[in-house]
């Protein structure tokens, strides 16, 4: 019942975003493709670029121990706080993940197993963060939430509330 409620309030508060940002006539984006590294539940390196003066179009290439991901997020922008520099955004997208075999034990009724397991997963993924482009400097730092649901090819389902600390190098 959390799970569903985390859903709807993310769907929500993109429906709202989008709403807001859809108002907007003024060119917030400070540059037009950055590309740089992303720091949490999902971590790689990212590319920003900016298609129109407040959308962006956000990749992000994943890779851990056993897989890689890859994410692609349509991105609304706008002014926060009315400081120059400082912006907002939120958007959606989906991305697609490759877990590798690998092997785990696990323990059953006094027996372990060994498994091999490998899968394809898909998913659905919202995101709302702030960004600071430093000026002069050629850099933005970001802070995001980005919640995702995964349904994977073993048939398992992967729900995560992502949040990430991002820097990237802006030209």
């Amino acid at each position: 019942m959390k799970k569903n409620r985390r859903i709807v309030a993310t769907a929500v508060l993109s429906l709202l975003c989008f709403t807001a940002t859809a108002q907007l006539a003024t060119n917030t984006s400070q540059y037009k493709t950055a590309i740089g590294l992303r720091g949490g539940g999902t971590s790689g390196i990212t590319i920003k670029h900016f298609v129109s003066s407040q959308a962006a179009l956000d990749g992000i290439v994943s890779l851990w121990g056993n897989g890689i991901g890859l994410t692609l997020l349509y991105e609304r922008h706008q002014t926060a706080f009315n400081v120059d520099g400082l912006q907002w955004y939120c958007g959606a997208g989906g991305h697609v993940a490759l877990n590798f075999d690998r092997n785990y034990r696990y323990k059953n009724d006094n027996f372990y197993y060994h498994n091999r397991e490998g899968n394809i997963g898909v998913g659905v993924d919202g995101i709302v963060g702030i960004e600071y482009k430093i000026n002069p400097l050629p850099i933005a730092i970001s802070l995001d939430f980005k919640p995702f649901l995964e349904l994977n090819s073993n048939g398992s389902v992967f729900i995560a509330a992502d949040s990430g600390l991002g820097i990237k190098l802006t030209f």
